[in-house]
């Protein structure tokens, strides 16, 4: 799916959004952000629950090594983007790129790159990859980067089109756009807490395997 979406957006015409990097670029970002939402789910669920034997550590260390290699892949890709965009000699292209960096949502993109490439790295340290509460902010700061990596790519690329005219359109979001904001969150948050409430939230199987084997009195 993400693939095909990727590519609908490469089809267009839309300067920073012709390029076929999207393709892995999106499968990665979704990876990425994906298991950024493992860990902040995961880290209050296994607390509230009382999941410590089932969901162990480890578990949670080898989603942290995970996000290390998704992180690297997608600061990657926000590095061909944009040698591709130099290296095609598009001058739309390059005056979008370089509108990015400098432009009005400039600290969006900046911000993206932060959260989603560097803050990552710290998951190399053991020390980090193995504490809770530094696990489940890196899993904030990633999911706060994979929404500005959207909004860059959407709203950045609308707000500076081929047309001079349209630069200073997108500025601001609107009632409408703050009350679909909220409206998903909420959806969203209604629809995971309606799960954990009326079905198992851990399978069967992992808890069969946790239960220590009966034992005969003699």
């Amino acid at each position: 799916m993400h693939s095909v979406v990727s590519w609908d957006f490469a089809l267009g015409i839309v300067p920073g959004w012709h390029s076929t990097i999207f393709a892995p670029y999106f499968v990665a970002g979704a990876i990425h952000s994906g298991l950024a939402m493992v860990l902040v789910l995961l880290i209050p669920m296994r607390k509230i629950f009382r999941f410590e034997n089932l969901i162990t550590i480890d578990v949670l260390e080898n989603i942290g090594k995970t996000i290390i290699l998704t992180g690297l892949i997608v600061g990657y890709s926000y590095m061909v983007e944009h040698f591709i965009a130099w290296y095609g000699g598009g001058k739309a292209e390059q005056a979008q790129y370089m509108w990015r960096m400098t432009g009005y949502y400039s600290w969006c993109f900046w911000l993206m790159i932060v959260c989603n490439a560097v803050v990552p790295i710290a998951l190399f340290f053991k020390k980090v990859r193995t504490s809770i509460p530094a696990l489940f902010s890196i899993g904030i700061l990633v999911l706060i980067g994979m929404w500005f990596e959207r909004l860059v790519i959407i709203v950045g690329s609308e707000a500076h089109e081929y047309d001079p005219y349209s630069w200073g359109l997108y500025k601001y979001p609107s009632l409408v756009e703050w009350g679909i904001l909220v409206g998903s969150f909420s959806l969203f948050f209604f629809l995971f807490l309606l799960f954990a409430k009326f079905l198992p939230t851990i399978a069967i199987t992992e808890v069969k395997e946790a239960i220590p084997v009966p034992v005969r009195k003699k």
